[in-house]
């Protein structure tokens, strides 16, 4: 239904009351040029707005703005005349269940046409990504050929910019298969690319980290945990500079072979003396680690006798242990 804003002598606010909701009456001037419809003529020179979900107000406000501002009034006569013509011949109007079917189907040939376009970015991006890997997997090959021409340093140097751009050549089972043998080279890729982030590291990383690590250097081929796992154990084995090491508590860490217990546990006692007593969290903080690492590590060091605690409301709290050291 249109009603033309020049059949409107003036509008009012209608109050809600008890069981009804507020309205907005449209006064009306009598039809000129009628055209046909269900009814001749009414009783009724108004109409009631009824707004279910609020509303009324900014429609009030925006309806009184244009009849004060009459722009119908300097509207061009072609732009007029087209306006009161209606509906052009052969345009179909959407009305009642049909016009809604129409939109939905419409909506939902868009959303198609959005998804088909999003997928073909992606694939554009996924043959970029295969190009950088075999771009840096090139450079990697002329490295290995060029070793007297080119310093020590600035090998370490470009391979850690290619780390950066992620795992030139990653194991996938496609290339090894699904047994021992892509544990086995997994483990030995895992070696290469984890080494230098362990001893940034302290030589220890918590199992969590190594995987989010690896997984943002492969890029598009993800590990699962479970092939994590597998391939770490093995690293023992096959006698790589890293282990897989479980603690008491289950946690599993990554830490390099010349790792020492001893001296960590030495390290952990000596922060806790200087400090009087510390929580994993305290500790944490001091030495630039995980908590659930540092909780660890206090919690060897209590094991090995050189640290008591204090479990109470306020949390867990480690103190150097004087019966080891004063007699």
């Amino acid at each position: 239904m249109a009603i033309p804003l020049s059949q409107i002598v003036f509008i009012e606010e209608q109050a809600a009351g008890i069981g009804k909701s507020a309205k907005i009456v449209v006064h009306l001037h009598p039809a000129a040029n009628k055209e046909p419809g269900p009814f001749q003529s009414s009783k009724n020179s108004y109409i009631k707005l009824s707004f279910k979900e609020h509303g009324q107000i900014e429609f009030y406000r925006r309806l009184s703005e244009e009849m004060t501002q009459r722009r119908w009034e300097n509207m061009p006569v072609s732009q007029s005349l087209q306006t009161k013509r209606g509906p052009q011949p052969g345009r179909i109007r959407a009305v009642g269940i049909v016009g809604i079917e129409r939109k939905l189907e419409e909506k939902r040939k868009e959303t198609d046409k959005n998804i088909s376009e999003a997928f073909e970015d992606l694939s554009k991006l996924m043959v970029k990504a295969k190009e950088m890997v075999e771009l840096s997997k090139s450079i990697a090959n002329k490295i290995k050929d060029k070793q007297g021409d080119i310093t020590e340093d600035e090998t370490i140097r470009f391979k850690s910019y290619l780390l950066s751009m992620g795992i030139a050549n990653p194991v996938t089972r496609e290339t090894y298969g699904s047994g021992t043998q892509y544990h086995m080279q997994l483990a030995k890729q895992l070696a290469g690319i984890l080494q230098a982030p362990l001893e940034e590291r302290g030589g220890i990383m918590s199992l969590t980290e190594v995987y989010c690590l690896v997984n943002r250097a492969r890029g598009m081929e993800l590990l699962s945990p479970e092939d994590l796992v597998n391939a770490c154990k093995m690293l023992a084995a096959l006698k790589l500079p890293l282990r897989l090491r479980v603690f008491d508590s289950g946690v599993m860490v990554i830490e390099l072979q010349s790792h020492k217990e001893e001296e960590m546990v030495a390290s952990a006692l000596e922060t806790v003396s200087e400090k009087g007593s510390l929580t994993s969290e305290e500790f944490a903080k001091l030495v630039g680690m995980s908590v659930l690492l540092a909780k660890e590590r206090l919690l060897l060091a209590e094991k090995m006798g050189h640290l008591c605690r204090d479990d109470s409301v306020e949390g867990l709290r480690f103190y150097p242990n004087l019966f080891m050291t004063q007699s």
